[in-house]
C-alpha cells in the first residue's frame, strides 16, 4: 500500500522531532543549573570535578517528625542545602544526557544523533545560551579518533 511508507516516514521524522527535543530540554536545565551554582562544564577535567563528588547535605531531623513544625530545628535548610540539591540535580541530568546519547546512538546511528545534537545546541544558542553552556562539546563528543 502507497500510505504505508508514508506513514512509517511521519513516525520517523516525528520521533526525531521527539528526541531533539528532549536532548534541547535536558541541554537547557543543564545550562541553567550551571550557570546558577557558577559551574563551567567546558573541560573534562571540570565535568570530572563535578561527578567525582556527592553534595547531599542530610537534614539533621526531619522537620515533619516533629509535633510542633515550628520548634523543629532548621539547620541544613538553608541555601547550602538548595545549592547542594541543585548540583545532584545537574550531575543527575549530566548522566542522563549521556545515557541518552548512548541509547540514540543505538537507535539511529552515528550520523542522526549528531545531527539531533547540533540542532539541539543550535536551539539552545537561539534562546541566548554561550556556545558550551550546557557542557556539550560536540568536537569532544564525536570524536572519531
Amino acid at each position: 500500500m502507497p500510505t504505508e511508507p508514508a506513514a512509517q516516514e511521519d513516525a520517523q521524522v516525528k520521533r526525531r522531532c521527539d528526541m531533539e527535543l528532549s536532548i534541547e530540554e535536558i541541554n537547557v536545565r543543564i545550562a541553567r543549573l550551571a550557570i546558577a551554582l557558577g559551574v563551567s562544564l567546558k573541560s573534562n577535567d571540570e565535568v570530572t570535578h563535578l561527578m567525582s563528588r556527592s553534595y547531599v547535605v542530610a537534614a539533621p531531623c526531619e522537620r515533619r517528625a516533629v509535633s510542633e513544625r515550628r520548634l523543629a530545628p532548621r539547620d541544613g535548610a538553608g541555601p547550602d542545602r538548595r545549592l547542594a540539591h541543585q548540583r545532584e540535580e545537574l550531575r543527575g541530568l549530566l548522566v542522563l544526557r549521556y545515557e541518552l546519547v548512548k541509547h540514540y546512538l543505538d537507535e539511529v546511528g552515528l550520523a542522526a544523533t549528531h545531527e539531533i545534537m547540533g540542532e539541539a545546541e543550535d536551539h539552545l544558542l537561539r534562546r541566548g545560551f554561550k556556545p558550551g553552556a550546557d557542557g556539550v562539546d560536540m568536537g569532544r563528543l564525536f570524536d572519531k579518533t
